[in-house]
């Protein structure tokens, strides 16, 4: 039944301009995000989260389904929605504070998430703090494992060390769902942070050797690299007048599962890998020319 995206949906309180006071709500969350992306390329896409009924909850909501998002196997509660407030430096690079506890975003539980073996998804996208928050990340981790008998996960930890800032515990939550993942998102930020004393390749070669099919590493402005059994493919970034990078990284995401989906995973090797990283370099350079995370629609990705 289509891509199932598991994991927040929020309200990035973002800045009007670096280093202004003035904040305007966007939609945010990585998977949300990511959700939004494949919508817009054309992708039957569930996306599972608890949404509140209060305003930004509303918001979300309408923007979701407005981009045909579907919503079924969502949880409509009456819990808060999680806000994040943004922070931008002056090249228009993003940084967080959230307001988490007892919010619908983090509500999750076996009572309402949905059934893999009823529903047989064909790949399941999961990340950024789902993974990390308890105690819903132990229920998704659990949950996740049902899925994986039917559906390829793709992980993105989308690592923010202002919500978790003890890196040994944030390494271990990653490292668990690492291991159960066909298809691993990381940004070299990301990398750098858990894995202070390694390279990206040692890390990513880690990730292959133990059993993922692809390790997909953004590096911003540099572009990408595709780590398989096969070996590493580079792609150079897009250079664009970046407005911000909010959303850039879930839009490759949302390339990735795209690519898994329409060939397969075991095809995303060589000159295929290459063609679609370049498609996801192409797609995030046009979601940081816009404010806010504003992924691309098919027809902007046609050459």
């Amino acid at each position: 039944m289509g891509i199932w995206v598991c994991g927040e949906v929020l309200i990035d309180l973002i800045p009007i301009a670096p280093g202004s006071t003035e904040r305007m709500p966007h939609l945010g969350g990585g998977p949300a995000n990511t959700a939004k992306a494949l919508a817009r390329l054309g992708h039957d896409v569930q996306f599972i989260d608890g949404i509140s009924t209060d305003q930004y909850g509303v918001m979300a909501r309408k923007e979701l389904l407005d981009d045909e998002v579907k919503l079924d196997l969502s949880l409509t509660s009456e819990k808060p929605t999680c806000l994040a407030k943004v922070s931008l430096n002056a090249n228009g690079g993003a940084s967080y504070e959230f307001e988490i506890e007892g919010t619908a975003t983090f509500d999750f539980d076996l009572a309402w998430l949905p059934d893999p073996s009823r529903y047989k998804p064909n790949v399941l996208h999961i990340g950024t703090l789902v993974t990390i928050i308890q105690p819903g990340a132990d229920v998704l981790y659990d949950w996740a494992l049902q899925v994986a008998e039917f559906a390829p996960i793709v992980f993105d930890p989308n690592i923010r060390p202002a919500v978790m800032s003890d890196r040994d515990l944030y390494e271990a939550a990653v490292e668990k769902w690492a291991a159960i993942s066909s298809v691993i998102k990381v940004s070299d930020d990301d990398v750098a942070w858990l894995f202070p004393n390694q390279t990206l390749d040692e890390v990513a070669e880690r990730w292959v050797r133990d059993g993922a099919a692809l390790v997909v590493i953004t590096r911003g402005s540099e572009g990408l690299i595709g780590f398989t059994a096969d070996g590493a493919v580079e792609v150079p970034g897009v250079k664009i007048v970046v407005a911000d990078t909010v959303g850039a990284g879930d839009t490759v995401g949302a390339i990735v599962v795209e690519a898994m989906v329409e060939k397969g995973i075991m095809a995303l090797t060589g000159d295929v890998l290459h063609q679609v990283l370049a498609r996801a370099a192409k797609a995030a350079s046009i979601t940081c020319s816009r404010p806010g995370a504003q992924p691309p629609y098919k027809h902007e990705l046609k050459n």
